[in-house]
């Protein structure tokens, strides 16, 4: 045990001191840490407990086809299983909690069979490019979001797969959970990432990286067959996209504001969404009447992940590695003189800001309110924060290069996924063990 924490220690070291001098266009090197590793304090122990790769060189007894640039993670509220988005892979893959037993594969690759699941076009969407069976292609499958207790898991797709450039509407699959089966398909706008569900499970908002809109649906029924938009919500100005349909373009860039962590206020007055470019900030929609009100500036840039807890905002900074909170009630009081645009309403100061490894992707904390784990893209760790004091307690590594991360409602597990960076590292996803002391 002493030489498998001192390899872990050494492990930790190297990859800080390569994200640390990490640049742009830099790519820090890849890691795969043994699992066994343990980074213990006073408060508590967290232990990676398992892996689901297929990397080069993965251990025989941890390989698993299916994981091909996992970009998110969500645990069931039930606690029984969890659902990896496999990116590249086009699969949302469905494993037991407990056992790791793989449950389902759920291919993304839709066709004839699929055509009676398509919803009503809504009118909000248009494509620049019409083509026949433009609902048959491969999708890829980004973030996720339960609604109606856990029932229904709902998937986006980054575009489909015929559109080059992600210039025109992709679309969302909803996963019957009892089933694990699509049982209903819906257009979004273009480059669709995050989707949220109101605390009341009657609102859905899906953000779109693509252009700068939000779509938002009517999902209160418990009825598959009702759920429609209801809204497209512009922030600040419409993208018109005309991008080549033979040659790749940067669709990472390009993007306006880059829209991004997206979550519903506890009462569904407000929407947030985060702004990971054009100059950053949150984008505040009124909820009640599907109504752009502005977007608050002054965060630290490359704001990506938002989660509302225990009456605080908290933020994830991307490119220099924060995890930032502010109170929720502050917040709603600034946002009062907004006029529909972006107005400069917050400073950094206004916010409590904890450093952490560079590249902090996905946030999420535990059932009890008092830690905060952060996917840290750029070290290829863990990290863990004390929600109250907003400290750093500590990292420990995981497989190149995570981005997904979810906790289980006990607390017990977290989990993370590695997508992969330019062809390095990724096709990972690592469970840890929590032991609070």
């Amino acid at each position: 045990m002493l030489l498998v924490a001192l390899i872990s220690l050494f492990l930790q070291s190297q990859v800080s001191a390569a994200a640390s001098n990490v640049t742009g266009k830099q790519i820090p090197p890849v890691v795969h840490p043994t699992v066994g590793q343990t980074f213990k304090t006073n408060e508590l122990q967290v232990t990676f407990v398992d892996r689901k790769s297929y990397y080069s060189g993965t251990p025989k007894n941890y390989i698993d086809k299916d994981v091909r640039s996992p970009k998110s993670v969500n645990i069931h509220p039930g606690q029984s299983k969890y659902y990896v988005n496999s990116l590249e892979g086009s699969k949302t893959v469905v494993y037991d909690i407990k056992t790791g037993e793989k449950l389902k594969v759920i291919s993304h690759q839709l066709d004839e069979q699929h055509n009676d699941l398509w919803a009503p076009e809504s009118g909000f969407f248009k494509f620049n490019y019409k083509r026949s069976n433009q609902n048959h292609f491969t999708g890829k499958p980004v973030e996720g979001a339960f609604s109606h207790n856990g029932r229904y898991f709902w998937v986006p797709y980054y575009r489909r797969s015929y559109d080059l450039n992600a210039q025109d509407p992709s679309a969302m699959a909803v996963i019957d959970t009892e089933r694990d089966t699509i049982i209903r398909l819906f257009e979004t706008g273009p480059l669709p990432k995050m989707v949220a569900v109101s605390a009341d499970q009657t609102k859905l908002a899906v953000s779109h990286w693509g252009n700068n809109t939000v779509g938002i649906m009517d999902i209160s029924s418990n009825n598959p067959n009702d759920w429609k938009y209801v809204a497209k919500v512009v922030v600040d100005k419409e993208l018109q996209l005309n991008f080549s349909r033979t040659e790749k373009v940067d669709r990472d860039k390009n993007s306006g504001y880059s829209l991004r962590g997206t979550v519903f206020t506890p009462d569904g007055k407000y929407l947030f969404v985060g702004c990971m470019g054009g100059g950053g900030g949150i984008a505040v929609i009124d909820a009640a009447n599907n109504r752009y009100l502005g977007r608050v500036v002054g965060t630290k840039p490359s704001l990506r992940h938002l989660i509302i807890k225990n009456g605080y905002i908290y933020a994830s900074i991307n490119a220099s590695g924060y995890v930032q909170r502010i109170s929720l009630e502050t917040f709603i009081s600034k946002i009062q003189a907004l006029n529909g645009q972006s107005c400069k309403l917050l400073t950094v100061s206004e916010w409590t800001s904890c450093k952490v490894p560079a590249g902090a992707r996905t946030i999420e904390m535990t059932p009890d309110g008092k830690y905060i784990f952060a996917a840290c893209n750029f070290s290829s760790s863990l990290a863990v924060v004390n929600a109250e004091t907003m400290k750093l307690i500590g990292t420990i590594s995981a497989d190149s290069y995570p981005v997904g991360l979810d906790v289980s409602k006990d607390g017990r597990y977290v989990l993370t996924t590695s997508q992969g960076r330019e062809g390095r590292g990724g096709n990972s996803v690592n469970i840890f063990e929590i032991k609070y002391l």
